[in-house]
C-alpha cells in the first residue's frame, strides 16, 4: 500500500543516532533526540498540521484538524531514543528478501542471524524484511511506529472523515519512560491514544507488569591492604552478599507469561560505596506489593547484620498495569479490535512483560493501547522487520482513525468510574 514511503521514512529516521543514556539526568538524555524530534516537527509543518511544538526536552506534539464535528479526538504516540545495549549507536539498516535458513548480515564481520537461534523468521520466507548489519540494533523499536504515523498522517487527505488526530512523539522511553512523564497532556488533550511499539503481527496489549526500581546503596571503609585488617568494609561485596539473598530462578531469565521477577541490572562500585540497581515487576498487583515489602524487609535484615549506616536506599513504582485503567474506559480497546476487525487481522492479545508511554498516559488519564509494528527481536542485532507486517500495521492506524469518525459514542464523556 505505501511500502515504499514506510522505508524510505524509517531508512531516514533509523540513520540518526538517538540511543538513550540511563547515565544522563537531562532530558533528553541525548542530543540526537532533539535532532531526530526537530526533523519530525518540521515534517509535520509541512503536512499542514497545526499546533506543531517542539520544546528543548524534545517533546514534539501536533494536530491533524478533523474533517467532520463530533467524532472522537484520538492520539498516537511513539518514542524518538533506541535502546542503548552496548553496541554501535549507528544503525545500517538494509532490505534483504528472505529465502530460507540463515541470513548474513554482515559479511565483512561474518555477523549471521541464525535459523535455528530465531525460527520465528522461518515464517517470513519468500519475504523482504529489514535487518540491521548486525554492529547495533535495527532501532524499528521506535521508528518503525514514527514510520506508521508520519505514512498515516501524509496520506489521509480531505476526503478521509476523522475527528481531530494528536500526535506526540517523546523521549527516553527506554530508560523509565520518561518522555512521557514529562508531556504536558494538555498539549495531547484526546479522547483516549495508542502506543504502537513492539509485537509481531496481529499482536496488541492490553495489560503489562506493574513495575518498581530500587537503587540500594552499601557504604564500606576504604584502607589501605597493608592496615586493613579490621579496618576494611568492602562494600562491593557487601553487594554481591545482598544479591546472594535472592533467589536466582526467579529472574526475567527462567520466567514467561505472567511470571513476575526481580532483575538485578547494575552495579556501579568503588573503595567507598557500591550502588545496586533492582527492578521489580510483577502482573497482579497483591504480589507487586509483596514483592516490595520482601525487598524492604531484606534491606533491614541485612542492615541489622552489617555495621550501623551501611545501606540506604530508594524505592518508587515505574508505571503500573494498564489493564486497571482500560477497564474503567474501554473504548479504546473496542475502537482497536473493530479496525483489527477491518483489516482482517486476527487479534492476538498478549500480556507485555515490560512497560510503554501508554501505561504511563493511562496513569494520568488517557486510556492508551498498543499495538503491533510488526518487528521481531526488539533490544538486539537480531531485531527484523518483515515488510508485509510493517504495512499492517499502518492499515490497522488508518483503520483506528476512520472508523472512529463513525462512532460518535466514543467522543462521549468518560464512563462511570474512569480515572481523570
Amino acid at each position: 500500500m505505501h511500502r515504499n514511503e514506510l522505508v524510505e521514512r524509517f531508512f531516514r529516521y533509523a540513520s540518526i543516532d538517538s540511543q538513550s543514556d540511563n547515565r544522563s539526568t537531562t532530558l533528553p538524555s541525548t542530543r540526537g533526540q532533539l535532532t531526530l524530534a526537530r526533523l519530525i516537527a518540521e515534517e509535520l509543518r509541512t503536512m499542514g498540521l497545526e499546533d506543531v511544538v517542539v520544546d528543548d526536552r524534545a517533546i514534539v506534539t501536533a494536530v491533524k484538524k478533523a474533517t467532520c464535528f463530533g467524532a472522537p479526538t484520538i492520539g498516537f504516540i511513539a518514542h524518538l531514543d533506541t535502546a542503548d545495549i552496548g553496541l554501535s549507536a549507528a544503525v545500517c539498516p538494509q532490505v534483504l528478501r528472505y529465502r530460507g535458513g540463515d541470513v548474513c548480515l554482515n559479511r565483512a564481520k561474518d555477523i549471521w542471524l541464525r535459523e535455528v537461534e530465531h525460527p520465528e523468521i522461518s515464517r517470513y520466507t519468500g519475504e523482504e524484511i529489514v535487518f540491521s548489519d548486525g554492529t547495533s540494533v535495527l532501532g524499528a523499536d521506535n521508528k518503525a511506529a514514527i514510520a506508521v504515523i508520519m505514512t498515516m498522517l501524509g496520506n489521509l487527505g480531505p476526503e478521509d472523515v476523522h475527528g481531530d488526530i494528536l500526535v506526540a512523539f517523546v523521549p527516553d522511553e527506554e530508560i523509565g519512560l520518561r518522555g512521557a512523564r514529562a508531556l504536558d497532556t494538555e498539549r495531547f488533550e484526546c479522547d483516549f491514544a495508542y502506543t504502537i511499539d513492539c509485537c509481531e503481527l496481529g499482536e496488541l496489549v492490553l495489560e503489562n507488569f506493574n513495575a518498581a526500581a530500587a537503587e540500594i546503596i552499601f557504604k564500606g571503609v576504604s584502607a589501605h591492604p597493608m592496615s586493613a585488617k579490621g579496618v576494611l568494609v568492602n562494600p562491593l561485596l557487601y553487594a554481591i552478599d545482598f544479591v546472594d539473598k535472592f533467589d536466582r530462578w526467579d529472574t526475567p531469565e527462567h520466567t514467561a507469561n505472567k511470571e513476575g521477577f526481580f532483575w538485578f541490572t547494575d552495579l556501579i562500585a568503588n573503595d567507598s560505596e557500591a550502588r545496586l540497581t533492582l527492578l521489580i515487576r510483577d502482573f497482579d498487583l497483591a504480589a507487586f506489593d509483596e514483592r516490595k515489602r520482601s525487598v524492604e524487609e531484606r534491606i533491614a535484615a541485612f542492615a541489622h547484620t552489617h555495621a550501623p549506616g551501611s545501606i540506604t536506599y530508594t524505592l518508587a513504582d515505574t508505571y503500573h498495569n494498564i489493564a486497571r485503567y482500560l477497564e474503567k474506559d474501554t473504548r479504546a480497546e473496542e475502537l482497536l479490535l473493530a479496525a483489527f476487525e477491518r483489516c482482517g487481522i486476527p487479534p492476538i492479545r498478549i500480556a507485555m512483560r515490560g512497560g510503554t508511554d501508554g501505561t504511563v498516559l493511562s496513569q494520568r488519564g488517557v486510556p492508551t493501547p498498543n499495538f503491533f509494528t510488526g518487528a521481531h527481536n526488539f533490544h538486539s542485532p537480531f531485531e527484523f522487520l518483515p515488510l508485509g507486517a510493517f504495512e499492517r500495521s499502518l492499515e490497522v492506524a488508518f483503520a483506528i482513525c476512520r472508523i472512529g469518525a463513525g462512532n460518535r459514542w466514543l467522543a462521549s464523556e468518560k464512563r462511570d468510574g474512569s480515572e481523570s
